[in-house]
C-alpha cells in the first residue's frame, strides 16, 4: 500500500534516548536544540518544524506549538524549542515538501533556459488558489493576496507575471499556508523534563542532626540542628541533607562501629527504619516533633538552604509494616523474613521488600504516599538510598508519578554500582547521581571519566553529583591524610561538576579508617559524634572560597560546559568552563599531589577564550584574590599542598579610547 504520508525521510533525531522510551533532561528557562536528518527524493524544497507542548503539571499543559527547523549542510536540520517552565514536555518533528517554492524554483530554471512556461504558470495559479482557501480561516489579507496572485497567473503570460510568480514575498505568504497532505511526522513522540535550577547547580552538606549537641553524649534535636545553619551557610552550601529522621528499630540494632550487639544507650543506624513509634511517616521522638521539623525547614530556607531528606525504602524488623503487611516482604523457605544485603555488606538490622511480588501494587502505592507525605511537609529534594537494589520499573513509575504532580521534586541516586546500572537509573528519571569520582585520582582517569559524564549523550540524562566522601565511604586517598589531600579533592569536586557535596567532618580533615576498609572508624552511622568546628588545621575557609566562586561565576554553575586543556605536568589537571553565551569564563588548575609543590606550564586555549594571541587579557585568581594580566597561550603556575588549586576568572579588555565620553 502506498504511504499516504509521502516520502519524506526523518532520521537521526537528536536528542533522543532509547527510541523515546525515556525523557532527556534540561533546565527550565533553557532551550532545547533539536537536530535531524531530513530529505526526500528529487529536488523538492522541504519545510520542517519541531512540534512541542508542555504536558505536566496539568495546570500548565499547553496545546501543540511549532518552531521552524533550519536546513544546515548535508540534509541536516536544526531548531530550538523553548522550555520556559519546570515540567515535562513532548516533542517530535514533521516535514513536508513546500509545493509552491519547489514550483517557483523549477519555474526559474525553465525561464532561464528559455522554455515556454504557460502550463507551469497555470500550475502555479492552482497552488496559489489552494493556499488562498487554506488562508481564509487564518488571515483574510493573505487569502486575498494569494487569490489575486493566482488570478494574475491565469491571464496571458507577461514579464510582470514572472516577477509576481518569483517574488520572495509571495513565496513567504504561500508558505504560511502550506498543503501538508504529504507531511511526514517522526514515528516517535519524545520527552524532555525541564528541572528547576537546583537540579544542575547545588552544593550539598550532609550532617546527622542527632549529633547537633556536639558533645557526643546527648542526642541532638531539630532545634539544636538549627544552630548549625549559620555555619553551613558560611561554608557556602545551599542544600543540607539529613540521613533518615525516622524511628530506629531495636531488633538487631547495630552497635558502635557496626557491631552486631548494641549496648544500652547505642543509638543504632538511622537506615534501620521503623519501631513501635512509627515508620517512614514518623519522626524519631528524640529529634523532635513535626512542628520542630517544620521550624527547621523554615530556618534553613531563611539561610538560603534547602533541606534534602534520605529516602531509604527498607525496614527494621520491628517496622509497623512488617506486622501490618507481611505480604510486602521477602521470606525464606522457613518463613522468616530475609535481611538486606549489598555484597559484601550485610544489614542484619534491615529487611527487604518483595518488590515484584503479588502485593506489588499496594506496596508501590504506599511508598509513593511516603514521598508525597514529605513533599507535603516542605521537602522537595530526596537522596535515595541504594536505588540499584530495587526494580528500575519501580523508580521509573514512582519518579514520574511524583514529578507529574510536583515537577520541582528532585531525586539523587546513591548508587555505587556498575556503570550501565548507574546510567540506567539516570534514564528512568533520577535527577542526579553519585559517581566514581570518589576513586578517580589521576589526570587521565579524571579527564576520561568527566568527559564521559558531562558531555552528550550521557549528559542528556545523567548529572554527576561529585562527593569526595560519604558516611559510608572514606576513600583510601583520604585515610590518615593531611589537609592537602582534602583541599585538592574538594577543589576538584566543586569545580569539575556544578553539583557536588560532602559529608560533615570533611572540613576537619577527618580521616581515621577502620583498618583495611574504606570506612570511618567510630562512624557516625552508629553513634553520636562530638564535632569541634574550630579544630586546628581545618579547611573551612578553603571550602567557603570555592563555594563563593561557584556562586559568583555562572561558568561554574554549568554542568556540560567542561573542557580539558593541556599542562606539561601529569600531576596538574587543567580545565575550564564557560556559559553558553560566553559572558562567564573560568579556568582551573589543580595539583593532584597532596604532599609536594608542583609546577606546570599551562597551555591556555586562546581560540576557546575568543582572545587573539597578541591580545592582553585579565585573570582574577579567586582563591588568593590576585589579579594579573596574561598574554599568549603559555602560563606558568606553581601549586602547593596549602594552595593546590588556582581558579581563574577570565576577563577580556573590550573598551578602547573610542568608547570614552570625551574622545573626539
Amino acid at each position: 500500500m502506498t504511504d499516504r504520508l509521502g516520502s519524506v525521510f526523518i532520521e537521526s533525531v537528536q536528542p533522543e534516548l532509547d527510541a523515546g522510551r525515556y525523557a532527556i533532561k534540561r533546565i527550565a528557562g533553557e532551550s532545547l536544540t533539536v537536530r535531524a536528518d531530513i530529505f526526500k527524493e528529487g529536488h523538492d524544497v522541504l519545510v520542517a518544524v519541531a512540534r512541542w507542548r508542555q504536558v505536566t503539571p496539568a495546570a500548565q499543559k499547553t496545546e501543540w506549538a511549532e518552531v521552524p527547523l533550519t536546513p544546515k549542510s548535508n540534509d541536516a536540520w536544526e531548531g530550538v524549542i523553548p522550555l520556559a517552565r519546570n515540567g515535562r514536555y513532548e516533542y517530535t518533528i514533521e516535514a513536508w515538501p513546500d509545493l509552491f517554492r519547489t514550483w517557483a524554483h523549477e519555474l526559474k530554471r525553465k525561464v532561464d533556459a528559455g522554455r515556454d512556461v504557460k502550463s507551469e504558470l497555470l500550475e502555479g495559479a492552482a497552488l496559489l488558489e489552494g493556499a488562498a482557501v487554506r488562508a481564509k480561516a487564518v488571515s483574510a489579507e493573505d487569502a486575498r493576496s494569494l487569490a489575486e496572485a493566482g488570478a494574475r497567473l491565469r491571464t496571458p503570460p507577461s514579464p510582470e507575471h514572472l516577477l509576481v510568480a518569483l517574488s520572495p514575498e509571495l513565496a513567504d505568504t504561500a508558505s504560511r499556508h502550506p498543503d501538508r497532505s504529504l507531511a511526514r511526522r517522526y514515528d516517535e513522540v519524545l520527552e524532555v523534563f525541564a528541572d528547576r535550577e537546583k537540579a544542575r547547580n547545588a552544593a550539598w552538606y550532609e550532617f546527622f542532626p542527632r549529633s547537633a549537641k556536639r558533645d557526643g553524649k546527648t542526642h541532638g534535636t531539630f532545634k539544636d540542628a538549627q544552630d548549625w545553619l549559620p555555619y553551613i551557610q558560611k561554608l557556602g552550601f545551599d542544600t543540607v541533607y539529613l540521613p533518615p529522621i525516622h524511628p530506629i528499630g531495636r531488633t538487631a540494632r547495630k552497635g558502635k562501629n557496626n557491631t552486631l550487639n548494641a549496648q544500652p544507650g547505642d543509638v543504632g543506624s538511622p537506615w534501620a527504619i521503623g519501631a513501635k513509634e512509627g515508620g517512614h511517616k514518623a519522626i524519631h521522638p528524640e529529634l523532635g516533633t513535626f512542628a520542630d521539623f517544620a521550624a527547621f525547614v523554615d530556618a534553613a530556607k531563611a539561610h538560603g538552604i534547602e533541606v534534602a531528606l534520605d529516602l531509604a525504602f527498607q525496614c527494621a524488623p520491628d517496622h509497623p509494616y512488617v506486622k501490618e503487611h507481611p505480604e510486602w516482604f521477602q521470606h525464606r523457605p522457613d518463613g522468616t523474613i530475609k535481611t538486606a544485603e549489598n555484597p559484601p555488606k550485610r544489614y542484619e538490622d534491615i529487611v527487604n521488600f518483595d518488590w515484584m511480588g503479588p502485593a506489588r501494587d499496594a506496596l508501590w502505592q504506599e511508598l509513593k504516599s511516603v514521598v508525597l507525605f514529605w513533599v507535603d511537609h516542605g521537602v522537595r529534594t530526596f537522596r535515595v538510598d541504594n536505588p540499584h537494589t530495587k526494580p528500575m520499573q519501580f523508580w521509573h513509575w514512582l519518579i514520574r508519578e511524583v514529578q507529574d504532580l510536583h515537577p520541582d521534586v528532585l531525586f539523587l541516586s546513591e548508587a555505587f554500582t556498575r556503570p550501565k546500572v548507574m546510567k540506567a537509573l539516570g534514564k528512568v528519571g533520577f535527577t542526579q547521581s553519585y559517581t566514581y569520582f570518589t576513586w578517580r585520582l589521576f589526570k587521565d582517569e579524571l579527564r576520561t571519566y568527566l568527559e564521559e559524564i558531562t558531555q552528550p549523550p550521557v549528559a542528556d540524562y545523567f548529572r554527576g553529583n561529585l562527593w569526595p566522601n560519604t558516611p559510608d565511604i572514606l576513600p583510601e586517598n583520604l585515610q590518615n591524610a593531611g589537609p592537602g589531600a582534602f583541599r585538592l579533592r574538594v577543589a576538584l569536586a566543586s569545580t569539575l561538576s556544578s553539583v557536588w557535596g560532602m559529608y560533615s567532618g570533611y572540613e576537619l580533615c577527618e580521616g581515621r579508617p577502620v583498618p583495611g576498609k574504606e570506612e570511618y572508624l567510630d562512624s557516625e552511622k552508629y553513634q553520636l559524634v562530638a564535632w569541634d568546628w574550630d579544630k586546628p588545621g581545618n579547611i573551612s575557609d578553603w571550602i567557603s572560597k570555592l563555594n563563593a566562586a561557584r556562586k559568583q561565576h555562572p561558568a561554574l554553575q554549568q554542568y556540560s560546559g567542561l573542557r580539558f586543556f593541556e599542562s606539561d605536568n601529569e600531576r596538574v589537571l587543567f580545565y575550564g568552563k564557560r556559559t553558553p553565551d560566553g559572558t562567564s569564563t573560568v579556568l582551573v588548575a589543580v595539583s593532584l599531589d597532596p604532599y609536594a609543590p608542583q609546577e606546570a606550564l599551562l597551555h591556555v586555549p586562546m581560540e576557546w577564550l575568543g582572545v587573539k594571541p597578541e591580545e592582553t587579557y585579565q585573570v582574577h585568581e579567586l582563591m588568593a584574590d590576585q589579579r594579573s594580566l596574561w598574554q599568549g597561550p603559555d602560563v606558568q603556575v606553581r601549586l602547593t599542598p596549602e594552595q593546590p588549586a588556582a581558579v581563574y576568572a577570565v576577563y577580556r579588555f573590550r573598551r578602547t579610547e573610542h568608547a570614552f565620553d570625551y574622545f573626539e
